[in-house]
């Protein structure tokens, strides 16, 4: 009998036990505040452009900053989005706003341009930091655009300077004004310090047709270019492997810095600093400071330079300091880079 009572002591102080628990958990009219819920994670995600990580280009460059900015804020990952299609942006782009999961979403290029403004004004407390491209009327929207025309005016002064057969390729993605804008400044860069060079254009079609960007440039190789600038996305990994089959033509990098890529064949590279732009802006988004519209960056703004850090094959002194010299004049306003055939003089 004694045993039982001593179990029947325990369960009772154990019923209690939890009784009390359980009342000490509710908020009690005039007792203590319920302790606040902890501080939301921020969270973002990115939508990358068509062709896909890998391309040593504007797609990597778009993860590099999304991942540096995990790095210094803190932040534990985020969504990547891969798509393959350019139809595919809209409905990416609404699924993550209408999700209402993330703080902000990440994205860039021109061709996704027409879904992110649609998107935005059917989300319009969604923030979107937006690269490489103008996303008009959306104050929900942080749109950068570059000025890569001044970039590749440095590039194109390095590469008349360098040539020996004073004769030069360009291989571009498409055929639109945003391309049309870094052959334009390069040609203008060139012709200012030696205006009988040739020049030659060539278009892939795409951003991710590697065997046609191979193809144009060796067909620019043929024709007597010594040098070739692809603006090309993934297509320009055609261009530096011809390169490097062929070893009797260079070229100029774009974006990152591709001499990385291929030290003994690639012998200067314009860097866009993409990747700058996206983890400032992921910090404004975190302290709330993030403002929406346009802007448009350039040297100015220090968004963008030239470097042969890597390269085997770099060029002279004299065409860097010439370079260097009209970046200055740039940033001073004493220069200005052509932006369109036009202004230049090219027929295409």
């Amino acid at each position: 009998m004694k045993k039982i009572n001593k179990f029947l002591a325990l369960l009772l102080i154990a019923v209690l036990a939890l009784s009390l628990a359980a009342c000490g958990g509710k908020k009690e009219e005039g007792g203590e505040k319920e302790p606040e819920p902890a501080e939301k994670k921020f969270k973002f995600a990115l939508v990358i452009g068509v062709g896909g990580l890998g391309d040593g280009s504007f797609n990597d460059i778009l993860k590099s900053g999304c991942d540096q900015a995990c790095t210094m804020y803190g932040i534990d990952g985020y969504q990547l989005i891969e798509p393959k299609e350019v139809a595919e942006f809209e409905g990416h782009y609404t699924d993550l706003a209408a999700s209402g999961e993330y703080d902000l979403i990440v994205g860039g290029g021109f061709d996704a341009i027409d879904a992110m403004g649609k998107v935005a004004a059917e989300f319009p407390d969604q923030k979107f930091l937006f690269v490489d491209g103008e996303v008009p009327d959306r104050d929900n929207v942080t749109s950068v655009t570059y000025l890569d025309n001044e970039k590749t005016y440095l590039l194109g002064i390095i590469a008349a300077m360098t040539t020996k057969t004073n004769k030069l390729g360009i291989v571009l993605a498409l055929d639109i004004p945003s391309l049309r804008m870094f052959a334009s400044g390069f040609m203008a860069g060139a012709w200012s310090v030696n205006p009988d060079i040739d020049i030659s254009v060539k278009v892939v079609g795409g951003f991710a047709d590697t065997t046609t960007g191979k193809e144009l440039a060796l067909a620019l190789r043929d024709e007597g270019c010594d040098i070739v600038f692809p603006a090309a996305g993934g297509s320009g990994l055609g261009c530096i492997a011809a390169a490097e089959e062929t070893g009797d033509f260079q070229i100029v990098g774009i974006d990152t810095n591709q001499c990385l890529l291929s030290p003994d064949h690639v012998f200067v590279s314009g860097m866009r600093l993409m990747d700058v732009t996206i983890y400032k802006g992921i910090g404004e988004a975190i302290n709330g400071t993030l403002k929406g519209g346009h802007q448009a960056q350039g040297l100015k703004e220090g968004a963008m330079t030239f470097t042969v850090e890597g390269s085997n094959c770099p060029p002279s002194q004299e065409a860097i300091d010439a370079a260097n010299e009209a970046k200055e004049k740039i940033i001073n306003g004493t220069l200005k880079a052509p932006m369109t055939y036009e202004e230049v003089g090219f027929e295409f």
